[in-house]
């Protein structure tokens, strides 16, 4: 694996690639490495011939500077982790590199609803952050595929449509969300919490599958209030949201709503963040 901290090198590298024709896959991550990125690599892998990861905490996607400041740096083990998956490139950028401007965004992005949706609602100004990092590592790495896990529903949703708007010819693939043998997401943030509250986050897969389990007889409104009551019951201290919602909008999901319906949740414990969601009926 050939590690890169400059934009110019790397693109010389990846455009060697691209001329003598070979296909490349970018897995974007903000390190701190689970199950599910190293899924995308394996992915990326069997797909095409060339595999990018990139580790950049993104400042400008986080409305909480704490949380920033918190998040989980496993460079290292993340290199090692990385070299034994056979992923071909690592780039790992300062901020100057990403931002040599500084962080104010150079344009702003019309996204809809998904900046007044869910994760746009509670995190002011976050769509616009992770739209600016992913038009810049797009343009950075052109690749021919950008893999994506689908944990983070409401962003992959989201940069299909900056992807579009971009007019970029990258496609996107979204993998599965892996979970523990608890059924909680994996998560980088997941690495900020003590054992009991590890333990006790697995209530967020059991209220989706509660909602999942009985969404045909319950009225959504109130499979959602049972859900955030079984978080606070369980530990959680605050929750953002639970949405049983359309999953081609996002947009709560009419009465007996039978289709294209998913659950999703944003709640904190031991006052770390977790989101997740589960897919209810296709």
């Amino acid at each position: 694996m050939i590690v890169f901290k400059d934009i110019a090198n790397l693109s010389k590298h990846i455009q060697s690639f691209k001329n003598d024709g070979m296909v490349v896959g970018l897995v974007p991550t903000m390190g701190a490495l689970h199950e599910g990125h190293l899924s995308l690599v394996r992915r990326s892998n069997d797909q095409v011939d060339i595999t990018v990861a990139s580790i950049f905490i993104n400042p400008t996607q986080f409305n909480d500077p704490k949380d920033f400041e918190n998040y989980p740096v496993t460079i290292e083990r993340d290199k090692e982790i990385l070299e034994r998956e056979d992923c071909d490139i690592l780039f790992l950028p300062t901020i100057s590199e990403i931002y040599p401007h500084g962080i104010k965004p150079a344009m702003h992005y019309e996204l809809g609803d998904m900046e007044i949706l869910l994760e746009g609602k509670y995190r002011p100004g976050h769509f616009q952050g992770v739209a600016q990092v992913v038009h810049r590592l797009l343009d950075i790495a052109t690749p021919d595929y950008l893999f994506l896990g689908s944990k983070d529903y409401q962003q992959c949703m989201f940069i299909e449509q900056l992807v579009s708007i971009i007019q970029s010819p990258t496609k996107v693939i979204i993998g599965n969300t892996f979970r523990e043998q608890t059924g909680l997401a994996m998560s980088s943030r997941n690495m900020r919490l003590s054992q009991q509250h590890k333990e006790a986050a697995t209530a967020i897969y059991k209220a989706l599958i509660h909602i999942k389990e009985n969404f045909k007889r319950v009225p959504f409104l109130q499979l959602e209030a049972e859900a955030e009551q079984h978080l606070i019951k369980h530990g959680f201290n605050k929750v953002d949201y639970i949405s049983i919602a359309d999953s081609k909008t996002l947009q709560p999901a009419a009465p007996g709503q039978q289709q294209n319906l998913i659950a999703l949740v944003a709640a904190f414990i031991e006052n770390v963040r977790l989101i997740d969601n589960m897919m209810i009926a296709e």
